[in-house]
This record gives structure tokens, sequence and C-alpha cells, in this order.
């Protein structure tokens, strides 16, 4: 370890994940290092790191590390990987819905571009096929994990339509809309006054409206993908015209 690095163990405030990646011969990165920048991230325990592609002795327990060299220079003064660098960790490492909710909360916080992510030369398959399948259109993660669990299903499903002047999450067909409720923007009661005026001019409008909190999406999926399909199958989704 250099000197310069060895010194950040001894800085006061140092962030305890830097001073144990550091002390384990790397640096801070993958989703642990996504929620150092910011990003939404799934949960996770251990401390996830990047090492050099020739480090041999790596500590096993509560740590995950990284061998491959991600397609941004790093200073071997770095203690935590460069945002593209943690990106392409976290492709190759989470599984492809949680790989898409970190990605695209780089996207919806401004710390990447779409057009940026399409020209990096990505060398794992795994992250080329990530970036292939961001969109700038989820607000929030929950947003993402919605779409990304219902895509096998090969529903009819669009995102932030315009209705009424008013922009609903999902619109699956004609009139099925499904709106994620995250904690930011519906936790007051004037939030949830908004929420019900809205349904109620959708409902007006000939639409049937599921709403899904963080809570049933990230801990109780099966009772939002069992009520979604049901409504299908009810041919919710479909205009009266297209049900005979």
């Amino acid at each position: 370890m250099s000197r310069v690095r060895r010194s950040w163990l001894t800085v006061p405030g140092v962030d305890a994940d830097v001073v144990r990646a550091v002390s384990a011969g790397g640096r801070v990165s993958c989703v642990t290092a996504a929620a150092h920048h910011g990003l939404w991230v799934p949960p996770h325990d251990d401390l996830h790191i990047a090492v050099k592609p020739t480090a041999s002795r790596v500590p096993r327990a509560g740590f995950v590390a990284h061998w491959s060299l991600g397609p941004a220079p790093v200073s071997a003064y770095a203690v935590i990987d460069p945002l593209l660098n943690v990106l392409l960790h976290v492709a190759e490492c989470a599984p492809r819905e949680a790989a898409l909710t970190v990605w695209e909360s780089a996207l919806r916080r401004g710390a990447i571009s779409m057009d940026v992510l399409r020209r990096v030369h990505w060398a794992s398959s795994q992250a080329r096929a990530v970036a292939d399948a961001c969109s700038v259109l989820s607000d929030s993660g929950i947003e993402t994990i919605f779409r990304v669990r219902l895509e096998p299903f090969g529903l009819p499903i669009r995102q932030q339509v315009w209705i009424d002047d008013h922009p609903v999450d999902f619109l699956i067909g004609d009139l099925l809309v499904a709106q994620i409720d995250g904690f930011e923007h519906h936790s007051s009661a004037r939030d949830r006054r908004r929420d019900i005026s809205a349904d109620a001019g959708l409902a007006l409008r000939g639409y049937t409206v599921l709403r899904f909190d963080y809570q049933q999406v990230m801990f109780d999926w099966p009772m939002v993908e069992r009520t979604v399909l049901t409504a299908v199958a009810q041919d919710l989704h479909r205009a009266a015209a297209s049900r005979a």
C-alpha cells in the first residue's frame, strides 16, 4: 500500500468503507461505491471493492472483490472507483433488475447521460446489455423494478404517458394505469389528497387505476404481480371496442 493511500486511514471522518477497502488493498466499488455516488442501490451487506487483476491476497469474509478493469483509467491513489467502472462492476455482479435500477438512477440524477452510456466501450457483455436496456423514464428505482419484473409477460406497457395534462407512471394497454408511489413524493396528507383526486379523474375517463407503494413492490411482489395479471385477465387494459 502506498504511503499516500495509507494516510487516508488516519484522517478523522474518513468513511469506514474507504478505510476497510484500502486496508484490504483495494478501493470501494460496485454497489457500495454506487451508494457513495448517491445512486439508488439494492440492499447489500458485503463491502464491494475493486482490486488489481494481479491481486492474490483479498479478504473474503465481508468483502466482494472485483478484479476486472473498468473502461475509465483509475488513479493509483483512488479510494473510490469512478462512476463508469462502478457501473461496469454492478452490471457484472448484480442481477439484471438490480443493475438496471443502479444505472437508471445514475441517469435520473444526471450523473451521466444516455448518449455517454451508449458511446462507452463496454468490454463486458453484461454491461452492454444493461446499457441497451436502460431507460430515462423511471422516476425511481421501484419503477424500474416494476417494469423489469413485468417484462417477461409481454404486456403492452408504456411509461410516463400523459393523460389529461398529467403523467401516469405506467399505462398497460389502453386503459389500465399503474401508479408507483415512492416515499419522497407520496408521504404527506397533501400528496395523498392529490393522488386521490388524480385517481378519481382517471376513473371518470374510463381508466382503471392500480396504485402500489415501495413496501408492496419490494417486499410483496407476488401480490403486485397477481393484481396486475388479474386486471389484464379481466380485459381492464382494453377499450370496450377491442374486447369483443
